[in-house]
């Protein structure tokens, strides 16, 4: 492997251990020789996200413009042009090694473009439709590199699992996106608990809030058990990574209902403990063993 695509991986795994302790904690029950490409694809997304949500205090187009600078380097890159950029070597050779499909980083994009000017969405169709490119898609890019004795019916469950592992963020993260001036809870499930964006600024955990948070939390869970079927279709050296994160991002929601719903108080966190045991106890479960569907 070159310098330079030997430092592209690097600063993707560093990206990862950084932002994503969770799935960074699973991904090194992975083989090393899938994990870089793992740590490349976290490093794309994470890369894309911090032009949207750590420029804010710049003007909508200009923050447009600089997505838009990145997105055309990456095309770019596909097409066999060189880039001096800091990860994406890495990004464009784990796209080529597994023949990903590029529509998938399309939609992400497209995602991304999507939180400079949206703010709130109305119904959850409208969620579903952001969450698509946003989560959805990252199943799916992760599917070749995991690999699967039936990827077609693999397929579902892992878009499914983007839809659940994105949904539990922001449940977890309510009080954080509105001080990015969003609110992913759709309005129309807050007008079904007579709420708004201007009660929710309040940040008091009100009966009708805690409703409004317990009935995502179920809604999360619908979709953590429409994914558990495709971790067994896995490859046995993919399965405790997967079955590590399905368990450690449901035990978030967890920590929320252990909360009573408060999810103003403090950020919901899976304390190390049980981090640990959950990766311990997903390594010594025989590949092709069941998920519970509950998270």
């Amino acid at each position: 492997m070159d310098t330079d695509l030997a430092a592209a991986y690097a600063r993707c795994r560093k990206l990862h251990r950084e932002h994503g302790r969770t799935y960074y904690l699973a991904t090194r029950l992975l083989p090393a020789w899938k994990r870089r490409h793992v740590h490349a694809l976290y490093g794309f997304t994470r890369y894309a996200d911090e032009i949207v949500d750590r420029t804010e205090s710049r003007p909508s187009a200009e923050r447009a413009a600089l997505l838009t600078e990145w997105s055309q380097e990456f095309l770019a890159g596909l097409r066999g042009e060189p880039t001096a950029d800091p990860i994406l070597p890495a990004v464009l050779h784990t796209i080529a090694v597994f023949d990903l499909d590029l529509e998938d980083f399309e939609k992400f994009l497209r995602s991304m473009a999507m939180d400079i000017t949206v703010t709130a969405y109305q119904t959850y169709d409208d969620l579903l439709d952001y969450m698509e490119g946003s989560a959805a898609v990252i199943g799916t890019m992760m599917l070749p590199i995991l690999g699967s004795s039936d990827p077609a019916a693999a397929r579902e469950p892992a878009r499914q699992l983007g839809f659940a592992f994105q949904l539990t963020n922001f449940i977890r993260d309510v009080a954080e996106d509105l001080d990015r001036g969003r609110v992913y809870l759709p309005e129309e499930h807050l007008d079904e608990f007579g709420l708004s964006r201007r009660i929710l600024q309040g940040r008091i955990a009100t009966p009708a809030v805690k409703a409004l948070i317990k009935a995502e939390v179920r809604r999360a869970r619908e979709h953590y058990a429409a994914a558990a079927p495709g971790i067994p279709m896995l490859e046995p050296a993919s399965q405790a990574c997967m079955r590590t994160a399905f368990q450690l991002y449901g035990g978030i929601l967890d920590e929320v209902e252990a909360a009573d719903y408060d999810v103003f108080a403090r950020r919901a966190t899976v304390p190390n403990r049980r981090r640990a045991a959950v990766a311990v106890r997903s390594l010594l479960t025989r590949p092709g063993t069941p998920i519970p569907s509950a998270a």
